[in-house]
């Protein structure tokens, strides 16, 4: 069974934790998730294609990233998130933490906190190892590219993110 660490709107720890995906939130209880941008020296980005059994926005694109495990630094949760869903080391990458934001959905019961990281790396295809349960395919994709499927409503996270992608 894998917890969350329950965090207050200043995201401070409180020292509970709640099962994964149980959305029972009070309005000021958030959880930690974290977002691995992985950029190319030639400009380009590597996003993942969702799986179409997912249950929310399947067959859209993102950028690898999930939540963090109770006791995982948000650090230690991107480094993991990116490293189940591609392969890819980032730990001795270019880049890193650029940003935090919030999410919240009272309705859903489901308060979150989101870092935004970006990581600047020489990508190969033989490099790429990918996590078959969640992704669905892959590709190097411009920022014209990105913006395209963000307009045609399948990029996940693009309005909240856009800006790891524009440096």
């Amino acid at each position: 069974m894998e917890l969350w660490d329950i965090y207050d709107e200043n995201k401070q720890p409180t020292g509970r934790t709640m099962k994964r995906n149980d959305w029972h939130m009070k309005p000021d209880e958030f959880h930690l998730t974290v977002l691995g941008v992985i950029a190319r020296p030639d400009g380009t980005f590597l996003i993942t294609k969702r799986v179409m059994t997912k249950a929310w926005a399947p067959g859209w694109w993102e950028v690898s990233g999930g939540a963090a495990q109770a006791g995982e630094s948000s650090w230690e949760a991107v480094r993991r998130e990116v490293r189940e869903e591609t392969g890819l080391d980032v730990s001795k990458a270019d880049g890193g933490y650029l940003f935090n934001y919030r999410r919240i959905n009272p309705d859903e019961g489901d308060n979150y906190f989101v870092d935004v990281y970006r990581f600047v790396m020489d990508v190969k295809d033989e490099d790429l190892h990918l996590q078959e349960e969640e992704t669905d395919g892959y590709r190097f994709a411009t920022l014209d590219e990105i913006k395209g499927y963000a307009a045609e409503g399948k990029f996940l996270h693009y309005d909240s993110i856009r800006q790891a992608f524009e440096l």
